[in-house]
């Protein structure tokens, strides 16, 4: 029904309010497990007691899951089981017993799942589904305990004013020990909204860390609305927008005249107040305008914030952006209106510059080498395909299995926000740097169906005369909310995670994507993304980026039938882990002509044409060492679509200049 969210609010509570009964004289419950979610507000202090336990034969509760001096959470024995368990009335007592903390600190303002798993001999502590350590205890219990002697428990919180712990819990319940932690993690996690600031176009970061805004012009935010594991939540729900004053958090009355918030929406502008935001798969990309300066305010700064319209004000549910100084219009600032025409022949690369990997034909025996370009990564590829592929031919490929994965969300009956990219933005593309194709792509798929970008990647295909960025275009959706995704998983909120918790995650992820579970990444492999994403002992979402938009087109292309057995493939090792262009270099001088090694070119970054290509570095006839690179987007998805193909491989030895599969020699 229009107008009213869809958002469950009734499954969230206070934490004062928890309260849950366990029978642990019930054999089934004997051993059980005290699942839930919390979300802490930054007003929390410590040591404070998150939850308590008490039972009939207690004049007063104890502890049972406290937030220690260190901000760590920690769990305590049960009374009514183990001999170790905290004396109630002594509290002192309290903070001598054994117990079980987790690792790290515990973070505030995001939702966290807990799990205590309890037994007669032994607790274990379990945070987002990861065990932080486990303690072994002595019972209370022997099969000669009076039957008579009680064995009901309560845990229950204290939170709220006068107490010095407030926040929010949802989906609390203990569970038989049969039913694991895991399972409650993943079951129904709760939701969250946020501003992806990283996606911000049209803002530049100052000096002191805060954005700036040029008033009256145009600047986009992605708003997105996820569960707590980082996944986007498909519901029909529109969100509203305000400006506060960045200090008081109160709403900013600029002008009498015009509305200090306006919103942009199918060419029109409107004040926010009477355009609310719909997302669509979990996110909307908002052009907005600020309408006066910050000079007329006493130089206050501001945020954008957002809230799902007709829910309860959770702070949760709610979302704030960077601060903004909105600042006078620069003036370079302006704007391409320049309307493309089809590019001729003299435009296109020569037929000597256009080298085809794979002849597009059933009856493909061979490969071509193309010659791997030495410009920097922000420099367009030359060596391109002239001719632009047809939309039967991305039905082939990729494209059609984005579609199927988004199609449901994003047919055109529910599509209210539909749009005809303009010919000046498939122009934009053709000429811009990498940066300023990654910002079109993310505006593009963020606001239109999978038929559009489909029509857009053709269209660029056409006017640029390169069937490469088609390849791009096409898993631009997935790239960005997969990469979503797994940051907002990994950070959980977080602006720099430690290099050790992201590596992990990155192989998770990276498995899954290549469709290759029996191959890990390497210590070097991680070593070459780190120095991809420039960062050091701790990762920000922008250098998470950087890596990522490395990373997941060669995951796209290990995925594809050829490239994924050569992948698997460890006797002999056809692909090398992820290596630089000097280390094939060191591994390869003195060695015979003919000699080759397959890798992946790092400064190959999406959206560059040849992201996620191979490169075959060789040692020539000549004894000079050469880089020739496969067009990735020639090579088939499977083996399997011509039949009288040969593998790969096979092809590749067949190459005269090619003769035997090298080795990587690590210099240290």
């Amino acid at each position: 029904m229009a107008g009213v969210s869809a958002i469950e609010t009734d499954r969230y509570s206070l934490l004062e309010d928890f309260n849950v009964d366990v029978e642990v004289d019930d054999e089934e419950y004997e051993s059980f497990s005290l699942c839930f979610w919390v979300y802490l507000l930054n007003s929390t202090t410590f040591p404070s007691t998150i939850i308590r336990q008490v039972h009939s034969d207690m004049s007063v509760s104890a502890p049972f899951l406290v937030l220690d001096e260190n901000k760590k959470m920690t769990l305590l024995p049960l009374t009514l089981l183990h001999e170790e368990a905290p004396d109630p009335v002594e509290k002192s007592s309290w903070t001598k017993v054994p117990c079980v903390s987790s690792k790290s600190e515990f973070p505030l303002e995001q939702w966290v799942h807990v799990g205590c798993q309890v037994s007669r001999n032994y607790m274990r502590l379990v945070i987002d589904g990861k065990i932080q350590g486990e303690l072994f205890l002595t019972s209370l219990l022997t099969k000669n305990s009076d039957p008579e002697c009680p064995r009901k428990i309560s845990l229950f919180s204290v939170g709220g004013d006068g107490y010095s712990v407030e926040g929010y819990v949802t989906c609390a319940e203990a569970l038989p020990a049969c039913h694991h932690v895991e399972h409650h993690y993943r079951k129904d996690p709760p939701l969250l909204l946020s501003v992806n600031n990283s996606s911000s176009v049209g803002i530049k970061l100052d000096d002191d860390g805060v954005w700036k805004a040029f008033c009256g012009e145009n600047f986009s935010l992605d708003v997105v609305l996820s569960n707590a594991i980082g996944q986007p939540v498909h519901k029909d729900v529109e969100v509203v927008a305000s400006l506060l004053y960045a200090d008081t958090l109160l709403e900013a009355k600029m002008s009498e005249t015009e509305a200090p918030l306006m919103i942009r929406d199918e060419g029109v502008e409107f004040s926010i107040d009477d355009r609310p935001i719909k997302l669509l798969n979990g996110r909307s990309s908002l052009k907005l305008k600020i309408s006066q300066l910050s000079s007329k305010s006493d130089n206050r700064l501001l945020r954008v914030k957002f809230g799902i319209r007709n829910a309860k004000e959770y702070p949760f549910l709610q979302a704030v952006s960077n601060p903004i100084r909105c600042i006078s219009v620069s003036p370079d600032v302006g704007s391409l209106s320049i309307t493309p025409k089809r590019l001729t022949n003299v435009d296109r690369p020569s037929s000597t510059e256009s080298q085809d990997i794979l002849h597009n034909t059933p009856s493909v025996k061979r490969i071509r080498l193309g010659k791997e370009s030495d410009s920097g990564s922000e420099e367009l590829y030359q060596h391109c395909n002239s001719y632009p592929q047809t939309s039967r031919q991305f039905e082939d490929g990729n494209c059609m299995r984005l579609h199927e994965e988004y199609n449901s969300s994003t047919d055109s009956e529910n599509f209210e926000m539909r749009h005809t990219i303009s010919d000046s933005t498939i122009f934009r593309y053709c000429l811009g740097n990498l940066t300023d194709k990654a910002l079109l792509l993310k505006e593009i798929t963020n606001n239109s169906s999978d038929d559009e970008v489909l029509k857009f990647s053709n269209q660029v295909s056409l006017y640029s005369g390169c069937s490469h960025h088609s390849y791009q275009i096409n898993m631009a959706r997935e790239l960005i909310a997969e990469g979503t995704n797994a940051w907002i998983l990994i950070s959980r909120n977080n602006q720099h995670v430690h290099w050790d918790n992201v590596v992990y995650e990155i192989e998770e992820h990276f498995m899954r994507i290549s469709k290759c579970s029996s191959r890990s990444l390497t210590n070097q492999d991680f070593e070459l993304l780190r120095r991809i994403s420039g960062s050091y002992e701790y990762i920000t979402q922008e250098n998470f980026e950087k890596m990522w938009c490395w990373l997941f087109p060669v995951a796209y292309s290990i995925s594809r039938g050829w490239i994924n057995g050569m992948w698997r493939s460890s006797s002999p090792k056809w692909v090398e882990g992820f290596i630089s262009k000097e280390e094939a270099e060191h591994s390869l001088q003195g060695q015979e002509p003919g000699t080759f090694i397959l890798r992946f070119p790092v400064s190959r970054i999406w959206p560059h044409p040849d992201a996620g290509s191979l490169v075959v570095s060789c040692v020539g006839h000549d004894f000079a060492l050469h880089h020739k690179q496969l067009k990735i987007d020639n090579i088939c998805e499977s083996s399997g679509r011509y039949m009288d193909a040969k593998p790969l491989q096979d092809m590749l030895l067949a190459e005269p200049e090619l003769s035997r599969l090298g080795r990587i020699i690590r210099s240290h």
